[in-house]
Formats: structure tokens, sequence, C-alpha cells
């Protein structure tokens, strides 16, 4: 199977397809000024919007690694959005992890792998 890449430039890939598999690049949201909450509703909304294009949904989530600017502050809040995006039975395997973003104002990112149905 050929590798199928979407959203491309020189740098990178937003959607890389292969051998049933979608692997997304690390997503963040666009409002950032906004708190953790809204930066989280927004990287899932962009993550659903990715997975629609390639061809599979949330359901189908493999694996996710979070990343945190302030994994103390921000836990909780980014959890409690999570909760209630993911629906019940469909939890994949995730790491979340406290790191320094490329810009200050990033609080959350998300990286995923997901399966094509």
């Amino acid at each position: 199977m050929a590798i199928q890449r979407q959203l491309t430039n020189e740098r990178m890939s937003q959607v890389v397809a292969h051998n049933g598999t979608v692997y997304l690049s690390g997503q963040v949201g666009d409002d950032m000024n906004a708190g953790v909450e809204q930066q989280t509703r927004e990287t899932l909304a962009n993550i659903e919007h990715l997975l629609d294009l390639a061809g599979t949904d949330k359901s189908q989530i493999l694996s996710v690694t979070i990343y945190l600017k302030d994994i103390d502050a921000d836990f909780a809040g980014m959890n409690s959005v999570w909760d209630q995006w993911l629906p019940k039975g469909v939890a994949p395997a995730r790491a979340t992890v406290e790191a320094k973003l490329c810009e200050p104002e990033i609080l959350v990112e998300l990286s995923v792998i997901a399966a094509l149905p």
C-alpha cells in the first residue's frame, strides 16, 4: 500500500496514512489566548476534521500523546473536555506529559494515531 499524505508542506504533513493506519501531526487549538479548556476543544475539533479527511473518526483512535505546558495547572481542565468528547467504550492508549511547546501561548498539543475502518 502506498503512503498517502495530505495537507503537506516542506516540513510536514498534517495527515499520513499507510497500511490501514492514520497518523496526525501534533494538533493545537486556534485561539492561543484561550484557556486550556477552550484550546483543548479547538484541538479536538481540528483532530475530528483531519480524521474525517482521512476517512476515519474518533472511535478509531488507537493512541494519543497529550502534551501540556503545565501538567499541574492544566491536567484536570484538559481531561474535563476530553472526557466529554470521547465516546464511551473507545478509550485509546494514552500518555500525557509536560512539555515546553513551540509557542509560549500553546497550553495543549495532541498527537493521534488512528485506524482506518
